[in-house]
């Protein structure tokens, strides 16, 4: 009697105990899986918060979500054509690159695609993150801001002085500039100023469907892709959070 691909044991080397569990563990979860969603989307995913992919989890509790090391999860569906699970998960497994994730659904194809394109979530940047707009602070008083946060805000780099409990700008400055890589002091800055230029997304790259095979869908460059195109960067594997559902 032939044995089944799904029950064949994966080598996993270089790594501890502990380690080698939690990989096995994802492994035999994404196979486990395979029996019971009719689709795997392979997505990137833009401006990684925690937050938001347990707010993802909710809107898609009926699916699966996973996230980890991309050569663990092309273990798990099969990186060739002789040790992949099903015919063509090799082709999606190729696609595991830079910060991404897999989701497991029964839900149509045409509404996973629909939905994906249009969910966006605003967040604070971080450092690094690309400015998409000029931000210029007037001179004057700063209003917003308790007069105990001004010693906080002359170390991040703002020319402040407290005048009779209020804190005053002495002069105009220009917290960033649209195009140049935000610094950890102009990142903080603009969360202080309640400013949240990222956004956080998933852009979906391709798909597959039981019996119907590997889809490439349409070619969108990530955010962070497109920061990357020009100097050909390859982007190394990422730790993301731990599947918890």
């Amino acid at each position: 009697m032939p044995k089944s691909k799904r029950d064949k044991k994966v080598s996993l080397t270089k790594t501890n105990k502990k380690g080698l569990l939690l990989k096995q563990k994802i492994i035999e979860e994404i196979r486990n899986s395979l029996s019971k969603y009719e689709h795997i989307f392979l997505f990137t995913v833009d401006n990684m918060r925690n937050t938001k992919l347990k707010d993802l989890r909710n809107d898609w509790k009926d699916s699966r979500f996973f996230f980890g090391k991309n050569k663990v999860m092309a273990v798990a569906l099969g990186r060739t054509k002789s040790d992949e699970i099903e015919d063509q998960l090799n082709l999606l497994s190729k696609k595991l690159k830079g910060q991404c994730g897999l989701l497991m659904t029964n839900r149509d194809v045409i509404e996973v695609l629909q939905w994906f394109k249009d969910f966006r979530a605003a967040e604070y940047a971080r450092a690094g993150f690309i400015a998409t707009k000029d931000v210029i602070l007037p001179q004057g008083p700063l209003e917003d801001f308790s007069h105990t946060i001004e010693p906080h805000l002359r170390r991040l780099g703002l020319p402040t002085s407290l005048e009779r409990g209020v804190i005053n700008l002495i002069k105009e400055y220009q917290v960033c500039k649209k195009g140049v890589a935000l610094t950890p002091e102009q990142a903080s800055i603009l969360k202080l100023l309640g400013i949240q230029m990222a956004k956080f997304k998933l852009v979906i790259k391709c798909h597959w469907t039981k019996g119907k095979g590997f889809h490439k869908d349409l070619d969108v460059l990530s955010d962070q892709e497109t920061d990357n195109e020009n100097d050909n960067d390859v982007l190394e594997d990422e730790d993301m959070e731990e599947d918890e559902t």
